[in-house]
């Protein structure tokens, strides 16, 4: 089915169109049909290859990935760089790791594209947190064990401080997912820690979730920033915290288990 909205001629438009968390399987029928038609695809860094592998011979790439300490484009000058394909009249897509809204920028993006009256359309892809979490078999909310979840970043501020509301995070029937939190473990478990979260509160890292790469560390809140370094993780990773994550390893014992008495 072609999407009408290329069409329009009066306003240019660009497309936010989410990843997903990796797996090209969990891209939305939406997203593989704008992928395929595009004229230029401008990708981050958290975009897996077998997701780029799907972007036809002769569309242009165009990659504004951003590692910590190193960004090939500062987000002003990619703001400009969508201002100045999508003016044209091409068929842009600017595509992100995860769901364009949560923390991925795409707010902004849009924003800054309206102020020069292009018009932006989002395709919503699965977070890492609803990702990472379905292929580890951790159940983000359990009546019995977590009756909300909370998505923060452990991204640092530019005093080099993680400025978190540690009260509230530190509550034990919520489940706490963590992106970007690799680097920000320690102080992380620390804040957490402080504000009374037990220090036995179960932990699981996943590196690289629903890809053919994916780890899945587990272990406890206080030995979070050692595990990690111990680990040798590597970004993306994904910080889960909360009771439910033993509920996977509770899984894993029935379901072995079960196949022993089969």
């Amino acid at each position: 089915m072609a999407d009408e909205r290329w069409a329009d001629e009066n306003r240019p438009l660009v497309h936010l169109v989410g990843a997903g968390p990796g797996d090209p399987d969990l891209l939305t029928v939406k997203a593989m049909r704008l992928i395929q038609s595009a004229d230029v695809v401008v990708y981050d860094r958290l975009v897996s290859d077998g997701i780029l592998d799907l972007i036809p011979p002769g569309t242009t790439r165009i990659s504004v990935g951003k590692a910590k300490g190193h960004h090939l484009l500062p987000q002003d000058e990619i703001n400009d760089l969508l201002v100045s394909l999508a003016r044209p009249g091409r068929r842009v897509v600017r595509l992100k790791g995860g769901d364009p809204y949560i923390f991925g920028r795409g707010g902004e993006e849009s924003i800054y594209l309206a102020r020069y009256g292009i018009a932006t359309e989002v395709v919503p892809g699965i977070t890492a947190a609803a990702g990472c979490a379905a292929a580890t078999g951790i159940p983000l909310t359990h009546r019995e064990v977590a009756r909300s979840v909370r998505l923060v970043t452990g991204h640092l501020l530019e005093d080099r401080t993680l400025d978190l509301d540690w009260e509230r995070l530190a509550d034990p029937s919520c489940t706490l997912v963590v992106y970007m939190g690799v680097g920000t473990a320690g102080p992380m478990a620390d804040g957490l820690m402080a504000a009374g979260l037990d220090p036995a509160t179960p932990v699981a890292v996943v590196e690289k979730g629903t890809t053919a790469a994916q780890r899945v560390l587990r272990g406890t809140l206080a030995e979070l920033e050692a595990d990690v370094a111990r680990w040798q993780v590597e970004p993306p990773a994904l910080l889960i915290i909360g009771r439910v994550v033993a509920l996977a390893a509770e899984q894993e014992v029935a379901e072995w288990c079960g196949a022993v008495e089969a």
